[in-house]
């Protein structure tokens, strides 16, 4: 359910077949459930989360079980498609607080998912150092003695992330021993995360050893995820060709992904450590815009981290008079800054990241990985003399999203953008790409955007927007008409948004590609996607 879009029409607000329920009035006398579809359907951003804030706590004080959970669900949804994650806590700790009082108030898989963001909460907490890592232990301390593999996971990274290395292993093992379950999320993903654990380590071989098991595949964020925790490990073990060719393959796609950030610190650091400043350069370039919008503080330190080594190195290599230009951000105006200045600049963002996250725990580790990554300075420079050689990269490379010509319609591969619009162009459709990687297009009375969402980019959310608007009057009659349509039909699921000034009546569908999906799927997927949806704007074209 994560980043779909709720609103009118749908079933109890993200939990399909759930029976519905008596609404309890709100502000101005409307049902509470009235007030959280409106919020569900306004813009994201603070407003949208203050308003269901309120709602929540309009729910509590009226006693209202159902709508308060429901108001918190919307909330953490609207937290994991924006950059508020390290908000998550308080939302999941009260929707799992209300859950102990009353287990019916979700279905089965509702409980499924409200673990899942259990594990988001804690995993955000990592990322900033704006809330306190009491607050994830309480989370996981409410499991008890659960011997699965995500809390393993979860106590081992906290641990790492405090620097008590003991600990860390201990629950490593612990974590590597217990079966995982479809509860704990991508098996695929968990392996990778324990081959960055054991590089951060510098069990360089054991890292290595993990990543082949790992099937390229069962993830949509394989096998560049995979290729990235690898790199430093090949480079390190002296299988430069296999570094070169992880670091080549996997920038492609890291290069534009939103998700791609957090890897973007080990592209630099190989670029460093391998001998080859001015790729280190080109990307740092290419990636400073980004660093100001990272999704959390932690990868942002990492980033900047990375830089500062890229630009130490190159000024070493007589690059420090190279002039980079650093976008305007906020109050902070747009410059040009020499390699050297630029890698102060990185330093100082880096060590004073890091600086918050060990005034948060009390330690001084991540100040120390810093100064670590810094210090390997020396070992960079040496690597000057014989830098090893990058393969070359064919102009299709330019296309990250691209999926090789030859690749069965059969096998199953990550959703990416590439495959969106190619199975477009088969049908033969006419569409525009905007800035925000959305494709957007007309059929008939219909305006369809069809964007990836989720974490990784492995869910696909079709949305199609009636041409015909309705005026404020007839809120009633747009509501009646998208209840009806969401009892009778399947696709797509109907909702009104109420601009103030008229009712715009749109149709969403989201499709759960975790596992991939193959080209004659994503045909079919998107053309009942663009059919239901057209069949629904003829539908409101013919309103009275």
């Amino acid at each position: 359910m994560i980043g779909q879009p709720g609103g009118r029409g749908l079933e109890e607000f993200g939990w399909p077949g759930w029976p519905p329920r008596r609404q309890r009035p709100g502000r101005d006398g409307r049902p509470l459930a009235e007030e959280l579809a409106d919020a569900r359907d306004s813009p994201d951003g603070e407003a949208r989360s203050a308003e269901l804030e309120r709602i929540a706590a309009r729910a509590d004080a009226a006693g209202d079980d159902h709508s308060a959970l429901d108001a918190r669900l919307a909330l953490i949804e609207t937290y994991l498609l924006d950059e508020g994650r390290w908000r998550l806590v308080e939302p999941v700790r009260r929707c799992l607080a209300a859950l102990d009082r009353r287990p019916d108030l979700l279905p089965p898989d509702g409980h499924e998912t409200l673990a899942r963001y259990r594990r988001y909460a804690v995993e955000a907490l990592l990322g900033s150092p704006r809330g306190g890592l009491d607050q994830a232990r309480a989370l996981l301390d409410d499991l008890g003695t659960a011997d699965t593999a995500s809390v393993a996971e979860l106590y081992c990274r906290i641990a790492d992330h405090l620097g008590d290395e003991p600990t860390a292993r201990s629950w490593y093992d612990r974590w590597a021993a217990t079966p995982a379950t479809p509860a704990d999320g991508c098996v695929s993903c968990a392996a990778v995360r324990r081959a960055e654990l054991l590089a951060g380590w510098e069990e360089w071989s054991a890292a290595l050893d993990v990543l082949a098991g790992v099937d390229p595949d069962d993830c949509t964020g394989a096998p560049e995820r995979g290729l990235a925790a690898g790199m430093l490990p090949w480079l390190r073990v002296g299988a430069t060709e296999s570094a070169a060719a992880a670091h080549v393959h996997a920038y492609q796609r890291h290069r534009r992904e939103r998700a791609g950030f957090a890897h973007l610190a080990a592209h630099l650091r190989f670029c460093a450590l391998s001998g080859n400043p001015v790729r280190g350069l080109a990307l740092l370039t290419e990636q400073l815009p980004r660093l100001d919008r990272a999704p959390d503080e932690l990868s942002a330190m990492e980033f900047a981290a990375a830089g500062a080594l890229v630009c130490g190195v190159a000024v070493a290599a007589d690059l420090g008079e190279q002039q980079v230009r650093r976008p305007a951000y906020g109050q902070r105006p747009a410059a040009d800054l020499d390699v050297a200045a630029l890698g102060t600049t990185l330093t100082d963002l880096a060590t004073g990241l890091a600086g918050s996250f060990d005034a948060r725990n009390g330690t001084g580790h991540q100040s120390g990985r810093v100064a670590s990554w810094l210090d390997e300075r020396g070992a960079a420079e040496q690597a000057l003399a014989n830098p090893v050689a990058l393969p070359f990269e064919s102009p299709d490379d330019d296309e990250p999203d691209r999926e090789p010509d030859d690749q069965p319609d059969d096998h199953p591969v990550p959703l990416s953008l590439a495959a969106i619009t190619t199975a477009l162009d088969r049908r033969g459709d006419r569409y525009v790409l905007d800035a925000t990687d959305t494709v957007v297009g007309r059929w008939g009375e219909a305006l369809i955007q069809v964007r990836r969402a989720g974490e990784r980019g492995e869910i696909l959310h079709v949305r199609a927007v009636a041409s015909r608007r309705l005026s404020a009057d007839r809120r009633a009659e747009a509501y009646a008409f998208c209840n009806a349509w969401n009892q009778d039909r399947l696709l797509p699921t109907a909702y009104v948004h109420d601009s103030g000034a008229e009712l715009v009546l749109a149709g969403d569908v989201s499709t759960d590609l975790s596992h991939g999906v193959a080209p004659t799927q994503l045909d079919v997927l998107l053309a009942a996607a663009v059919r239901t949806g057209s069949a629904y704007a003829d539908a409101v074209a013919e309103l009275p």
